[in-house]
């Protein structure tokens, strides 16, 4: 595992709502084959980062929380981390997704955990009693996450028309 610092703190992250450039910013971050493995695994078009940063913007509004685009103390641009609305009709309908995708180059330095427990702060202070996680089954990095955050596995469901392919739902409760 790599260090970020000595003193074993974790690494400092700063998480801002996402601006109209951050769609440009997500698009480019993940643009590589290894980000995209378990959600397709090819980069998504400009357009949909477009919709989902704008997503994020409202939910913020609306709710107090969404998927922040997650910065390192230098302002450069790692991914996202934070939670939103379970957007699917399969697995836990209705229910508070938290989430965190980086650029490659990224992983392994303790950025997403310290950016999950960062907007887990923001989630419970809207008071949202219980967050889940839905995680492919094959993503161990993002399983480790989840489990450094003390969820647990509750729930396995198939992804419905995507033959084989089995998510783990974590859960987290006060």
């Amino acid at each position: 595992m790599t260090k970020t610092s000595t003193d074993g703190a974790p690494p400092a992250v700063e998480l801002r709502v996402p601006t109209e450039e951050d769609a440009w910013n997500w698009h480019h971050v993940f643009a590589h084959p290894d980000v995209m493995e378990f959600f397709g695994g090819e980069p998504y078009e400009l357009s949909v980062y477009d919709e989902l940063t704008a997503r994020q913007r409202r939910h913020h509004a609306e709710r107090g929380y969404c998927l922040y685009t997650l910065l390192d103390p230098d302002g450069t641009v790692l991914g996202f981390a934070g939670a939103q609305p379970w957007p699917q009709s399969w697995g836990p309908a209705g229910e508070i997704e938290i989430g965190w995708r980086l650029g490659r180059e990224h992983w392994g330095k303790g950025y997403a955990t310290a950016a999950a427990r960062a907007a887990l702060a923001d989630v419970r202070a809207a008071g949202v009693p219980e967050v889940v996680a839905m995680i492919n089954s094959r993503n161990a990095r993002s399983i480790a996450v989840a489990e450094r955050l003390g969820m647990r596995r509750a729930e396995t469901y198939k992804k419905p028309g995507d033959e084989g392919v089995t998510a783990y739902c974590y859960r987290l409760t006060p």
